[in-house]
């Protein structure tokens, strides 16, 4: 079956943060907003129909995962991320920023402290923040034109912390992190005995040409001091739904952080979760392939994009998701004024680059590309109209 990601989708008056939240977050709603990270596809249809079908059952009472549920999540963590897995090893999870908030909590005391690089997906700099945690930041570097760990910085800033709560394809940019780069991150971390949690919700949308690792699959040591945690949410656009698990390999930390969760009554799930994961992990994958390259294309489209018309722009561009990371640093326009800009002159919302990490991002923002390509192109000439001025 051919899909079509060319098809616009009228999403506003669906109580659709991306769309219906613009006038409470810029000001405006005539806007095209290219800032949250949902994508502007029609979620699939063999999910659609697996919730219609739940839903003509016309009773919705309590629920619980069943089997093949949890063959459909162990299939694909097997053949995605090379992770075998057995059902004792995994835990279903009501979103993965709750997720990493749980393992914060249950793993670490206040005033104990965490770890994270910069820039980073902002609720990695908030959870710590807002749970006593002292939040420490290691700057990654730009070469190349993509992301690096600066491991003497990273070594110097780990010694002391408890947690490394790592971006794994890393938000905002989808940097896909090499198994060298892994292999090094486990062998510090489990030097200076530091829990790692592996947020690996694009891990999915790795683009062609790149191959995921798992943090876990790394190494022993790696698997031995890990949480990982993935979802189908990004993938096949079902965020709204909350559906994630944690996988965790090492006895000792599973049943630390298992035990947690059923403590505080976190065992079960929604139903509508577990019917939409099953049948994307299931029925999913000829429906990934098309729409990675879709987005291959998208990317390739912002590329040439900038290198004709905006040849200023400093380009992180993904290697994995939909989230590229611009840097309009050239122009010479002040943070205030820019932003200014690219909502009233562009009409255009990004994300703003000091929220994934402080004041060294202002002239930065994240562009979210996982929308028909029209959209993005009608986009990028907005922006470029303003920033040629």
């Amino acid at each position: 079956m051919k899909y079509n990601f060319d098809e616009p989708i009228e999403r506003r008056g669906t109580d659709c943060f991306k769309w219906d939240a613009l006038p409470a977050m810029y000001g405006r709603d005539d806007l095209t907003p290219m800032w949250v990270a949902d994508m502007d596809f029609r979620t699939p249809d063999f999910v659609m129909e697996a919730l219609r079908r739940r839903c003509d059952h016309e009773v919705l009472g309590y629920t619980m995962p069943s089997a093949h549920y949890w063959q459909a999540v162990t299939a694909w963590l097997q053949h995605h991320y090379a992770i075998q897995a057995t059902k004792d090893e995994l835990h279903f999870i009501p979103g993965i920023v709750a997720g990493i908030s749980f393992a914060l909590l249950c793993l670490t005391q206040p005033g104990d402290r965490v770890l994270v690089t910069v820039p980073v997906y902002p609720p990695f700099l908030n959870l710590p923040r807002a749970s006593g945690r002292e939040l420490i930041c290691s700057p990654l570097k730009t070469e190349n034109g993509r992301f690096e760990i600066d491991f003497d910085d990273f070594e110097r800033k780990a010694e002391g912390c408890q947690v490394f709560i790592m971006s794994n394809p890393h938000n905002p940019a989808g940097t896909v992190w090499g198994r060298e780069v892994l292999e090094k991150v486990a062998e510090i971390c489990e030097r200076k005995g530091i829990i790692v949690i592996s947020d690996e919700i694009h891990a999915d949308l790795t683009l062609p040409g790149q191959k995921h690792v798992s943090y876990s699959t790394v190494s022993k040591a790696a698997a031995r001091h890990s949480i990982t945690f993935v979802a189908p949410s990004k993938t096949f656009n079902i965020a709204g739904l909350g559906s994630s698990v944690s996988y965790i390999a090492d006895a000792a930390l599973r049943h630390r952080f298992f035990g947690w969760l059923e403590s505080l009554g976190l065992a079960g799930g929604n139903i509508f979760a577990f019917t939409a994961a099953e049948a994307a992990f299931a029925h999913g994958a000829e429906w990934l392939d098309q729409m990675l390259q879709y987005l291959h294309g998208n990317v390739q489209t912002l590329d040439s994009f900038l290198q004709e018309r905006m040849p200023r722009v400093k380009a992180v561009l993904p290697e994995a998701s939909y989230l590229a990371w611009l840097d309009f640093g050239a122009y010479g326009l002040a943070h205030k004024e820019l932003a200014g800009r690219l909502v009233a002159e562009a009409r255009v919302a990004l994300n703003d680059g000091p929220t994934f990490g402080g004041d060294a991002y202002q002239c930065c923002f994240r562009l979210n590309l996982g929308c028909p390509r029209a959209m993005l192109l009608d986009s990028l000439e907005r922006i470029s109209q303003v920033v040629g001025q």
